[in-house]
């Protein structure tokens, strides 16, 4: 009887712990062909990222949550898993939640999500490494109501695949969410990184962000303006990027996508990295979890008479 109760209770609890839980799991594949190179076209087969978590509610108010990010790492081998988020939430009360930990950063997660096919191709603020996805640190979210909401957070400033650096300086932004209605919402952002060091050419670099996202009957578009001024703490060196994106709604499933980012740097001391990206393509939900995406992709650089890198992508995401 006893050994009964004991397998009774065990079977209990762990029924109770799943119901709590949740794994999630998230997986970026595709085939790429380059059309630029004439002589040796490139062409691959790659997985390019694997989420892979586990949350578990502690209780009404705390939440826990692990995940790892499965990926390329140029000073390791080419699948590294990195801590991405160890995070834990805690519902102050109906307005105000607070994360602690390794937790997702603000910067371009409005973004990321009007953009809606990250598997496809990174934000803006993330392609070009203005702003970390996820870092160390503490991010308050505030809602005052249905249409208006504020976040902040303080950031060790180094991503989640590096330690804080032994200056101990950290990196600090705002945010504001305005639904104007059902189908738009804009958003402001301003980031901030501390100077290293005192000097005629050092100074504090700032990032502001101005987004909006509008919703219709069966498309969605997007624009984003970011501007960063003293760029890498450097005095007077600023750049912007601009993000135009949209997509349409067919039948069974189909959607057709489309964007155009525009980077440039002032007096071009950026030069190198500046450019024109486009991409237009068409995706499939398979089913629920499995969405398939061909497009095509182009990049030219902004120095004179520079052609443009052309490929052609065959996309997966598949997540439970």
């Amino acid at each position: 009887m006893k050994k009964i109760l004991n397998t009774l209770t065990l079977l209990f609890f762990g029924t109770w712990a799943m119901a709590q839980s949740q794994p999630h799991a998230k997986i970026f594949s595709n085939f790429n062909y380059n059309l630029s190179q004439e002589d040796n076209n490139f062409k691959a087969f790659e997985v390019n990222r694997a989420y892979l978590g586990y949350s578990h509610s502690l209780s009404d108010d705390f939440k826990a949550k692990v995940t790892f990010d499965v990926g390329n790492n140029s000073s390791g081998s080419t699948y590294t898993a990195f801590l991405k988020i160890a995070s834990l939430s805690w519902k102050a009360n109906d307005n105000m939640n607070v994360n602690f930990g390794m937790i997702g950063a603000k910067n371009f997660k409005f973004m990321e999500k009007a953009w809606g096919h990250r598997y496809i191709y990174k934000s803006l603020q993330d392609k070009h490494k203005w702003a970390n996805s996820a870092d160390v640190g503490v991010s308050l979210d505030y809602v005052f109501n249905s249409k208006l909401s504020l976040d902040a957070q303080v950031l060790n400033g180094e991503g989640y695949k590096k330690e804080q650096e032994s200056n101990g300086l950290f990196r600090g932004s705002a945010g504001m969410t305005y639904k104007a209605s059902d189908n738009l919402a804009v958003r402001v952002h301003y980031d901030i990184v501390p100077r290293e060091t005192y000097g005629e050419n050092v100074a504090h670099q700032n990032t502001t962000s101005a987004a909006m996202a509008y919703s219709g009957d069966g498309y969605k578009v997007g624009l984003e303006y970011n501007i960063q001024e003293n760029a890498q703490n450097v005095t007077d060196r600023e750049r912007t990027g601009i993000s135009a994106y949209g997509s349409y709604d067919m039948s069974n499933g189909m959607s057709l996508f489309g964007r155009y980012d525009e980077l440039a740097s002032d007096e071009e001391w950026n030069i190198s990295r500046d450019g024109s990206f486009m991409i237009v393509g068409v995706e499939k939900e398979m089913v629920k979890g499995v969405k398939v995406a061909l497009n095509y992709q182009s990049w030219t650089n902004a120095a004179e008479n520079a052609e443009a890198e052309e490929s052609v992508f065959l996309n997966f995401e598949y997540k439970f």
